[in-house]
């Protein structure tokens, strides 16, 4: 047993390690989100200054300074690079898989737990985050150790973990565990256990790793802080959309499709087998599982703000759910749900690439060779799949899927990405930059969403640009202007003559003003 333990551990640790760390320092960051984290770590070394988060030289009530200080850690050690600025989130990946291996054959089963780790792993968005610089899987690491630690009756440490989420992302690492555990405790009829969890202690264990930081931030900033950090980055954009996606209360449900590709062609069964089981000799893990995932899915669709990476901390349980469930579907051999989700993957794969394809024509036609490649991948996948199931050799599909997402991460990095990659990052026309300008004392203006990327790759933060461009065009003085194409393309005639054009970039333009 032992044995086999330590072959489940080094295929998961394997798996995990490659799909993370392939290619991982080679991409340049990725506007806007990236850069901002990147960047902000530098201030925080350039001013020695580690409790107040800066950007732009100025101060920054974003999130609070768990990943700045992750990878403000990793520039030390390694030196300013994509490298240091992801590796954080790549390191926290790894750790979350191995603790839902770790502790899900606990409470389920070996087998059960070591596919809802490789389910985890190879899962679109959840690799794709976990080789981002952003902090959602350093706040879903925190958040499925705390979790499941209430599940173990370790209290403690859940609400030391809880404690990391909210120095992670805020308060959104109390209260939305919190829910959870309270949703679970209701369903079970276990209110009372919450005298066995102290809660007077726990609460005195989470403010002593959150409140310091808090604390100094409102005796530095006051008031500042709080209307900013707490009022607008989490009451006011939970009740007010900050993007137009907000509108759409279905938005996660296409987000979670594609988000938990390949997986989700058996998400579906899997919650309706887990809801039918609830009272089984699993039902509670199950119900705590389903309660887990259901809340964060529902909580964000309530919030008028949405983004794609808000539903993360939610693939951890629906991981385990899905690896329980495929344990159970090849324990009792039931080959007629694997014939049904392979039709599903198939369907998902096709509307993919066509996408991409689509995607392709429209906007970015170097990406073409990539979804070739693409398509051979799912095509193989697929091919391999149906053989498996036409000879009931259904353990055989889930490593097909495994292995055909590693090869999958290969494609992304190695052709889609490098294709799409004029289109979503600034560093190609910022080293144009940093070859011309000499004079310092010309000012420089670039537009808000590329202002991160911008300041990372020249070190020069720029203003702002908030005035109309005609504004700026009938100034006296030098400048440069980094803007959108289609800004200078509704320029006159008379407006182009006194900018030259220094770089074109995808739908980006640098030009000086003379």
């Amino acid at each position: 047993m032992k044995q086999k333990q330590w072959m489940n551990i080094l295929v998961i640790v394997g798996v995990t390690t490659f799909i993370m760390l392939f290619q991982l320092g080679n991409i340049p960051l990725l506007d806007p989100d990236e850069p901002v984290y990147a960047q902000t770590a530098i201030e925080m070394l350039a001013n020695n200054d580690f409790i107040s988060p800066r950007i732009y030289g100025d101060f920054w009530y974003d999130k609070p300074p768990m990943y700045y200080w992750l990878v403000a850690g990793m520039i030390k050690l390694l030196g300013q690079g994509e490298l240091a600025a992801r590796l954080p989130s790549a390191i926290f990946a790894i750790i979350t898989v191995l603790v839902i291996f770790f502790i899900g054959k606990s409470i389920i089963s070996r087998r059960a737990a070591l596919f809802g780790a490789l389910i985890l792993a190879t899962s679109f968005e959840f690799f794709y985050l976990g080789k981002a610089a952003v902090t959602d899987v350093t706040l879903t690491c925190f958040f499925s150790v705390a979790l499941l630690a209430y599940l173990k009756n370790k209290y403690s440490l859940m609400y030391l973990f809880m404690g990391l989420a909210v120095m992670t992302k805020g308060p959104i690492g109390l209260v939305l565990p919190g829910m959870i555990i309270g949703i679970h405790l209701l369903l079970t009829g276990q209110i009372c256990k919450l005298l066995q969890m102290k809660l007077g202690r726990g609460l005195a264990i989470v403010l002593v790793i959150f409140a310091p930081w808090y604390v100094k931030m409102y005796q530095l900033h006051g008031m500042d802080f709080i209307n900013t950090f707490l009022g607008f980055h989490n009451i006011t954009r939970f009740l007010q959309a900050e993007h137009a996606s907000g509108s759409n209360w279905y938005y996660y449900i296409p987000v979670l499709i594609l988000g938990f590709f390949p997986w989700s062609m058996f998400l579906g069964q899997a919650i309706k087998v887990g809801i039918q089981n609830r009272s089984s000799e699993e039902g509670n893990i199950l119900l705590f599982l389903l309660s887990w995932s259901m809340a964060v899915f529902i909580f964000f669709s309530i919030s008028q703000t949405k983004l794609i990476s808000y539903i993360l901390p939610m693939y951890p349980a629906i991981a385990l759910l899905v690896g329980w469930y495929i344990d159970r579907l090849l324990t009792l051999n039931l080959n007629k749900s694997f014939t049904r989700a392979t039709a599903v993957f198939i369907s998902m794969s096709i509307v993919l690439v066509m996408a991409l394809a689509i995607l392709s024509y429209l906007k970015i036609g170097e990406v073409i060779a990539g979804i070739w490649y693409l398509g051979i991948v799912l095509g193989i996948m697929s091919v391999s799949i149906i053989l498996a199931n036409y000879k009931k050799k259904n353990s055989y599909s889930i490593g097909t899927l495994i292995v055909g997402m590693m090869m999958f991460v290969v494609v992304l990095m190695n052709h889609i990405f490098p294709a799409v990659v004029e289109f979503v990052s600034v560093k190609t026309i910022a080293t144009a930059f940093n070859r011309v300008y000499q004079d310092k004392n010309i000012p420089v203006y670039v537009e808000k969403f590329y202002r991160p990327g911008f300041c990372y790759y020249t070190g020069i933060a720029g203003k702002e640009l908030n005035a109309n461009v005609v504004d700026l065009v009938k100034r006296n003085g030098s400048a440069y202007l980094f803007i959108r194409q289609d800004k200078y393309l509704n320029l006159s005639e008379i407006e182009k003559a006194k900018l030259q054009v220094v770089s074109k970039q995808a739908d980006m333009i640098l030009v000086f003003k003379v």
